[in-house]
């Protein structure tokens, strides 16, 4: 007599030919598992209410489908451009990201909601006690095992619930899909579509167009009114931030100053949408720090930049090299930049390269210079490289 029928375990040829039923009451023996409590959800098949919670169930799956296309319908094709105030595509951008939230939320809650009520309406109430042993398990454990999941799955009732399977199926589909939209879409995006504009990676809001002059314009709290900056504006060891204007020109291509100064005084009209996305613009923001006189004589400037500064004038980007953080703080007395974000240090008296924390690359320097006209600052042309963190394309 062999070692396993001694044990009263079937043999391979046995076991072989053993159903299903018999492998569970054998693999409950084996394992040592004792059944306290089973109870079937709906021992009478078909009633008014089982299908009552069959379409519940199923209508929380069609609410996180039908939830999931409109994720994917708003990420789409929702306005979402900047708006300004008081215009006619204001209040559509400014539901735009509510919507995002309330679509995958919803489709998020329909999934988990529809998943919990199943398991309670239809999943047979089980209570089991069963044996820990040490080691793997045998092939005719792992054989009752797979019987075990087998079994349970057709007690769950699942394989004969086809609305239920269908709705499931509908919304942890468009779920997964409103998910994977939201990497997906940055990379079908193409960064350098409009390498040639401000829209592109390379540029800002400070290029130029044709030849025009770009004042530093400063916030006032009212993004409709322009003001310009002046050297007299700033103290010693001060520091302003600020924004891009461009001048109206003459049909010559000169700076209309006519106009500007109507501009200047509010007696003058300016696309008021032009106004507001200069200051909301993420690449625009410049820092314009005056430097004290004795630190001017300090200052050890970039090779290719040596003109880049007005006296003590000198506006780096806002846009920190790490991770795009806006380097808000200046410490007069160390002439240090900090960014708030993850504590990266710039030097401003040596063209703000890094000198502590985890950016590695300077902040971008925008050239400078006084407007003799109008003795407003203008920037003489864009950054000479981008601003922000680093990208593929970019080799330093």
């Amino acid at each position: 007599m062999s070692e396993q029928n001694k044990q009263g375990l079937p043999t391979e040829a046995e076991l072989a030919e053993m159903d299903r039923d018999q492998l569970l009451k054998l693999g409950g023996k084996l394992d040592g598992v004792e059944l306290v409590e089973y109870t079937e959800q709906w021992p009478v098949k078909g009633t008014k209410a089982e299908k009552r919670a069959e379409r519940a169930v199923a209508a929380w799956f069609t609410l996180s489908g039908l939830s999931g296309l409109a994720f994917l319908g708003v990420f789409l094709w929702w306005p979402w451009h900047y708006a300004p105030a008081n215009t006619d595509g204001h209040f559509l951008y400014l539901l735009y990201t509510p919507l995002l939230g309330l679509t995958l939320g919803l489709s998020i809650l329909g999934v988990g909601v529809g998943v919990v009520m199943y398991a309670k309406k239809f999943l047979p109430h089980e209570v089991a006690v069963q044996e820990r042993h040490e080691g793997r398990s045998t092939e005719l454990d792992r054989q009752t095992f797979v019987a075990h999941l087998a079994d349970a799955g057709d007690r769950s009732t699942i394989a004969r619930r086809s609305l239920i399977k269908r709705t499931a199926l509908f919304g942890a589909g468009t779920f997964g899909l409103a998910t994977a939209a939201l990497p997906l879409g940055s990379l079908i995006h193409n960064p350098h579509k409009d390498s040639a504009n401000e829209n592109g990676l390379w540029h800002t809001g400070w290029l130029a167009h044709d030849g025009e002059r770009v004042f530093l314009r400063r916030d006032t709290g009212d993004p409709h009114v322009v003001e310009l900056v002046k050297p007299e504006d700033l103290d010693a060891g001060s520091m302003e931030t600020v924004f891009p204007f461009h001048a109206p020109k003459t049909a010559s291509g000169s700076v209309d100053y006519a106009k500007l100064e109507g501009i200047l005084a509010g007696t003058e009209r300016v696309d008021e949408h032009e106004l507001v996305d200069a200051l909301r613009r993420s690449d625009n923001p410049v820092m314009l720090i005056r430097l004290r006189p004795d630190d001017s004589k300090r200052v050890v400037k970039h090779q290719g930049q040596e003109d880049y500064n007005f006296g003590d004038f000198y506006a780096y980007t806002k846009i920190c090299s790490h991770l795009g953080c806006p380097t808000s703080l200046y410490e007069q007395r160390s002439n240090r930049i900090l960014c708030p974000c993850h504590q990266s240090q710039f030097d401003a008296l040596q063209y703000a390269k890094p000198i502590f924390g985890p950016a590695t690359r300077k902040l971008a320097q925008l050239p400078i210079q006084v407007d003799e006209e109008t003795g407003y600052f203008y920037a003489t042309h864009d950054f000479n490289e981008a601003v922000g963190p680093a990208f593929w394309e970019r080799k330093s």
